[in-house]
């Protein structure tokens, strides 16, 4: 159904030449969004120029530390202790990679995670471009609610199995991509390439609010950037953020010091989420996001007088992966 669906709307004649001429869709498991965060698992689906799948590849591995919120991604300690290092398998995850472009859902990070691990090992990925489904959904206007991938695989009628498990998340971005592509090959679309740019060096002692490479669309961290003024967010709050639980559309976050990722992104993710960014924090204050919980700040501060629930970025990051919907 979904090969029709593909085939009807968007079949070119003539494959654009200045397309590329192989993909590697990836998706990556982490133990959070910082800096010093790893991977514990690593899917990826090469396809060929007009996106048909070639073959696939899946591996855990070892973080060599807490694998952060194990009730997102499901994967335990236990369940990691004998998975190889991220050096054992740099060189079959370069041949998967090797002479394509990336693809990812919000790509900037998976190529990020990617270029850390490598540059830990003392190596470089062979990627050279990547390309997001965000970005590309953007350009073909997809009528999407949001840019989650559910939303997406929804869109092209494809059916999820086990969201947030590196092989199933990259097997549904595959059968969304391959649609997307041709629709954009169709309509002669211009494909979002980014160039991809290695980690040349790497300390393990990573400072907070440093980003090693460039930022999503345009972005670039630590750049100064006049504040945006968001649209009200259309959803009720629902009240404060429960330990455990999911995030829910309309809950009001705030953020207070420095973040890995560039904060008006994080910001982003979170409006695209349906969540409401305060910038201030208040009784009504749903959570506080800081990588600092100790620190003096107002919010901080106030935080502790409401008891507001405090969570840090990579738990955030997480939460933002799987957010409920608003009642009605």
């Amino acid at each position: 159904m979904l090969e029709d669906r593909a085939t009807a709307v968007s079949s070119p004649t003539q494959w654009p030449t200045a397309y590329p001429q192989g993909y590697a869709v990836v998706d990556v498991e982490t133990t959070g969004l910082a800096r010093d965060d790893r991977i514990i698992s690593a899917a990826v689906y090469r396809l060929d120029a007009r996106g048909e799948v070639e073959d696939h590849w899946y591996t855990l591995v070892n973080p060599e530390r807490d694998p952060g919120p194990v009730w997102i991604h499901g994967l335990t300690s236990e369940a990691l202790e004998g998975a190889p290092l991220f050096p054992d398998i740099a060189e079959e995850f370069s041949a998967r990679l090797d002479g394509r472009v990336l693809v990812a859902h919000n790509a900037v990070f998976d190529w990020q995670m990617i270029a850390r691990e490598y540059a830990r090992a003392k190596s470089q990925a062979p990627v050279r471009q990547r390309l997001c489904t965000i970005a590309l959904s953007k350009e073909l206007g997809l009528p999407l609610p949001n840019h989650k991938l559910e939303s997406l695989a929804a869109h092209f009628g494809v059916v999820q199995q086990r969201a947030h498990h590196a092989l199933d998340d990259a097997r549904v971005l595959a059968e969304a991509f391959r649609p997307s592509l041709r629709s954009a090959a169709a309509s002669g679309v211009r494909l979002p390439l980014l160039e991809c740019l290695p980690l040349t060096e790497w300390s393990e002692t990573p400072r907070i609010g440093h980003q090693a490479s460039g930022g999503y669309g345009g972005y670039r961290p630590g750049s100064w950037r006049p504040s945006r003024k968001r649209p009200a967010c259309p959803h009720p709050n629902p009240g404060r953020y429960e330990e455990g639980k999911r995030l829910k559309q309309g809950m009001r976050v705030a953020f207070s010091g420095d973040t890995s990722v560039d904060r008006e992104l994080l910001e982003d993710r979170a409006v695209e989420a349906g969540l409401h960014v305060a910038t201030s924090l208040s009784r009504l204050t749903s959570l506080l996001v800081t990588n600092d919980p100790g620190a003096g700040t107002s919010k901080t501060v106030k935080a502790r007088q409401y008891g507001t629930p405090i969570v840090d970025e990579a738990a955030f990051g997480q939460l933002l992966r799987d957010v409920e919907p608003a009642d009605g």
